[in-house]
């Protein structure tokens, strides 16, 4: 921050902000003369502004100098009387009187056509943020978003999981016989590391897709006006439009959503924000979605992740509604204020970057934090040594314990304990376990039938070839809505976790699964972001209060659609 300091040179223009501000101007301006060490620091009536502003930087450097705490509280009390007058927000007066005095140069300067132009933008906005159709359209695109997801991805999701089950299985497992390794490493080789960070790499292709459709809302303009479309939802939770961008950054990652609440200037708009972040569903939790979606609601799929999404905004709406009214219950407003940049057509340089940025930390967490998360479950699950029932290992047991907390849920088996208990560390994990315990204890030895190196890279080229024709023809069929331009619809290939989850889970129970994953407490690096940004007090609050939440609303699913004759 810059000081406005005195000089002899310098003339300036002043700003008149009225009777009841200029008064409370004067006042501060003779306290801060007999005080010479910020007399010669500070322009005397930029000061009094600022301070009456309460701008915080300044008002801590103030506090550094003789005397400023005397300034301060001269400011405090002018402040506290403008708000008790008709004057009333003080930082929107002299912003008001600011622009004011813009427009009048501006007019002085600038000859303007008699009838203003009206922009295509403008033209635009007056659809895409409108307070009734703004919101169905912006649902309408986030449908159209995880249609996309579900449909274009899943050829090249059918591809990954049939070459890491298949070719690179396989070349593992003759590496490791050809240099004589230990049954214990093949296992934790082929049971342990491929199934485990295979079974989340398969899901990079869907999360290609929302990244890519993400950066096309960002970069042309969208976003911002999402922003304005929910400043009317907001105020009804007692926040402000503001709060939705650290929000909608919360489908992405929720640790960089938890440092953007920065960028609000309450304290207590900010602490709200950060508790709600997490239940916006993060791109970690989409693998999980899309391999229940497959297994149980097959082409339906889609509108699953739609509804999840939007339940989680729903949660989010209910909470954030308790919140304002009783803990962080207050009569402070604001006023929200956005620049809108005009529509811009994305250029692939930026799209590039912004997917491949993402798509970066995601491989690099499957190269690192699932990679190790996946050799201590394979030992667990394997220990202690000669177990033969994988729930009688250390890991089943540990999770049997916890298991009959979900029985009303209808999760009470230990596999399914065991995965939220490793979803902890980051949500991609629990697709991992369940890939460890599902398709590495059942997993038989047709990948070690004898094929050639070429007949491998034959069979990766030609699947990824006819998986791109595919996705293609996906792509236009979504696009185009009622029109079956390529003849009748196939059934999604489900993947080996898909096919094993049948077994076990049933719709109901799946559906309960998903709403856990959904709401339950966020992973270890979000809960770093919240203590790091809010402190300990809140980071365990909001553990305790998403796993409650979480808990209560399975046991709702579960039970209600046992009475209702679901399964």
């Amino acid at each position: 921050m810059r000081a406005m300091p005195v000089t002899s040179q310098q003339r300036y223009f002043e700003i008149d902000y009225g009777t009841e501000i200029e008064a409370e101007i004067d006042t501060i301006k003779q306290v801060i003369a007999h005080w010479p060490e910020i007399s010669k620091t500070f322009d005397h009536r930029w000061l009094a502004i600022k301070l009456i502003e309460n701008e915080q930087d300044v008002v801590d450097w103030v506090k550094g100098f003789e005397g400023g705490i005397d300034i301060i509280k001269v400011a405090e009390a002018g402040a506290a009387r403008l708000r008790s007058s008709a004057t009333g927000y003080i930082r929107l007066e002299i912003a008001d009187r600011r622009y004011t005095f813009i427009s009048q140069v501006v007019g002085e300067a600038l000859q303007k056509p008699r009838e203003p132009q009206v922009t295509l933008s403008e033209r635009i906005d007056r659809v895409l943020t409108h307070p009734w159709l703004g919101v169905p359209f912006f649902l309408a695109v986030m449908y159209l978003v995880f249609n996309l997801v579900v449909n274009v991805s899943a050829p090249y999701l059918d591809w990954i999981d049939n070459v890491v089950g298949g070719p690179v299985t396989r070349w593992f497992a003759f590496l490791l016989g050809m240099f004589g390794a230990p049954v214990w490493l093949e296992g934790l080789i082929l049971d342990g590391v491929i199934v485990g960070v295979g079974g989340v790499l398969v899901f990079v292709p869907g999360l290609v897709v929302l990244f890519l459709f993400i950066a096309l809302l960002e970069d042309s303009g969208y976003m911002a006006r999402v922003a304005v479309v929910m400043d009317r939802f907001m105020r009804f939770l007692g926040l402000r439009g503001k709060s939705s961008m650290p929000m909608i950054l919360g489908f992405g990652c929720a640790v960089p959503a938890i440092y953007a609440t920065r960028t609000l200037e309450s304290h207590r708009n900010r602490i709200i924000t950060g508790l709600l972040v997490p239940l916006m569903s993060c791109s970690a939790r989409l693998p999980v979605y899309v391999v229940f979606g497959l297994a149980f609601f097959g082409r339906n799929a889609n509108l699953v992740i739609w509804g999840l999404y939007g339940f989680g905004v729903a949660v989010a709406a209910v909470v954030g509604l308790i919140f304002s009214h009783t803990i962080f219950k207050t009569n402070e407003k604001s006023v929200f204020v956005i620049e809108l940049p005009p529509y811009n057509l994305p250029t692939m340089k930026s799209l590039w970057f912004h997917v491949s940025q993402r798509i970066g930390i995601f491989i690099r967490h499957a190269g690192t934090i699932i990679l190790a998360a996946s050799i201590v479950i394979w030992m667990l699950l394997n220990m202690p040594l000669g177990v033969s029932k994988l729930d009688q290992s250390w890991f089943g047991r540990m999770s049997n314990v916890i298991a009959p907390v979900l029985e009303p849920a209808g999760l009470g088996n230990w596999e399914a304990t065991g995965s939220l208990i490793t979803g902890l560390i980051a949500k991609e994990i629990v697709v991992s376990t369940m890939s460890q315990i599902y398709v590495g204890e059942e997993q038989d030895n047709d990948f070690l039938e004898q094929i050639t190196f070429g007949e491998d890279l034959a069979y990766i080229g030609n699947g990824f070839l006819a998986a791109t024709i595919d996705a293609g023809k996906e792509l236009v069929e979504t696009l185009t809505p009622g029109l079956t331009i390529f003849g009748m619809e196939e059934e999604i290939e489900d993947t080996a976790l898909s096919v094993a989850l049948q077994d076990v889970f049933t719709p109901l129970t799946a559906l309960a699964f998903l709403i856990f994953v959904l709401l339950y407490v966020p992973c270890v690096a979000t809960l770093g972001a919240i203590r790091g940004e809010f402190g300990w007090k809140w980071a365990v609050f909001s553990a305790v209060y998403q796993t409650v939440t979480a808990w209560l609303l399975a046991v709702l699913v579960y039970q209600g659609g046992l009475l209702l004759g679901f399964k």
